[in-house]
């Protein structure tokens, strides 16, 4: 695509990536084709195609309004069109770089900046998070429903974890939002990697992977997150850690990024670079061990929805799949299984109606070939589909953890 950066675009940091990825785009519309959004909304500017266009039109000059605003806020991020694009477009790293030009040119409703602000300095706190999730359980009858959708249905709590024993050792990334949803989840990781012999090694300083602030208008705040996080694991990766595991794809997706993001920071490129190349999601540790040694016994239907933070931007589409067939689970057939459910990190929160009529449209292609129970690979997208009511849905960790066979008398579990 022709394009001509405007002066003032030109001093941009990002100003030679952005041309390079506009210049790379032919604009065949292969994308719409694949687009949530564009499916639901049928309008071309909320679509990639569109979007791209318009961030052209901001960046070469034209006037930046609200309405480029709205359907820039109304992609999911979910990099469908992506995996979709014939040309390779970078279109996520585009959609930063243009969402930061419109937000600094756009002030937000005084609503809209309460809500950033509101998600920005809860959701990355897990202690404040944990305890917010503790009292709406309390009072969880008086709540409304949409409040209500948020709390996990079910209690599932944390089993002890096994004490670090073995030669092989791996980091952990422990989350924002999945202690106090889902606390069990990382707990079952580590007891699965303990019966293969490999040890998580805690790091209780490394916290928000930088995702959340990085989405919602502040770009900076995510970058210095993943910067302290880097240094949380630091000690951990020059003591021989062999990867840095994530049992939250979308965490895992932004931590993959590092490298990219802080690619131009003197201070942190090359560390970045190091933590981006050990990022593991739970998947590519397990899919390379011994599963069978396990034991695993397994009866349940289940249905596996693939987070696309999995599937479209870590690029592991049917890796949990293929684990879970070989420890003996019937996974049903998923139609459409390439289409985001709406939870997008905060998206189920900034775009409630899309997010709903996204996930609805999901949770009946995951719910068609009548399973047990609907298995995923991201807090958010088990949080968002298990809140509509129906099918109840876990990571899969914790489904192949209760699998398991109990350990033979006197070995720790």
């Amino acid at each position: 695509m022709q394009t001509t950066l405007s002066e003032q675009a030109r001093q941009l940091p990002r100003a030679e990536e952005a041309e390079s990825i506009l210049r790379s785009c032919v604009h065949c519309g292969f994308c719409n084709a694949t687009c949530p959004t564009y499916q639901l909304l049928g309008d071309e500017l909320d679509g990639p195609r569109g979007r791209i266009y318009l961030i052209k039109q901001v960046l070469e000059g034209h006037e930046v309004t609200r309405k480029t605003q709205l359907h820039l806020d109304r992609c999911l991020s979910c990099r469908n069109c992506e995996t979709t694009c014939p040309s390779g477009v970078d279109y996520h790293n585009l959609l930063d770089i243009g969402r930061a030009v419109v937000d600094a040119a756009v002030p937000r409703s005084l609503a809209q900046r309460l809500l950033r602000e509101g998600l920005r300095n809860v959701v990355p706190n897990p202690g404040l998070f944990k305890s917010l999730v503790s009292s709406g359980q309390v009072f969880r009858a008086l709540l409304p429903d949409t409040l209500r959708a948020k709390l996990p249905r079910s209690a599932w709590p944390a089993k002890a974890r096994p004490a670090a024993r073995h030669a092989r050792q791996v980091l952990m990334l422990e989350g924002c939002v999945q202690p106090g949803l889902s606390p069990n989840t990382n707990a079952a990781a580590a007891r699965v990697l303990d019966r293969l012999g490999i040890s998580v090694t805690p790091s209780r300083e490394a916290g928000c992977c930088g995702a959340v602030d990085y989405h919602l208008d502040a770009q900076a705040a995510g970058l210095d997150r993943a910067r302290r996080n880097i240094d949380a694991w630091w000690p951990g990766i020059e003591s021989g850690a062999e990867a840095i595991v994530q049992t939250a794809s979308g965490c895992g997706a932004f931590i993959k990024d590092y490298g990219h993001l802080l690619g131009t920071d003197p201070a942190y490129a090359a560390k970045a670079q190091k933590v981006s190349a050990l990022a593991r999601d739970l998947v590519e540790v397990l899919r390379d061990e011994p599963l069978e040694t396990l034991g695993v016994q397994a009866e349940q239907r289940l249905a596996f929805h693939c987070p696309c933070t999995l599937q479209h931007a870590q690029k592991l589409g049917g890796a949990v799949e293929a684990v879970l067939v070989r420890l003996g689970f019937n996974l049903t057939i998923v139609p459409d299984s390439h289409l985001c459910c709406g939870s997008a990190g905060t998206y189920s929160v900034t775009q409630p109606v899309l997010a709903r009529q996204l996930r609805d449209n999901k949770l009946n292609a995951l719910e068609s070939g009548r399973p047990d129970v609907i298995a995923t690979a991201n807090i958010g997208c088990q949080t968002h589909l298990d809140g509509a009511g129906r099918t109840s849905v876990r990571h899969w960790i914790e489904l192949v953890e209760a699998a398991l066979p109990s350990p033979p008398a006197g070995v720790s579990p």
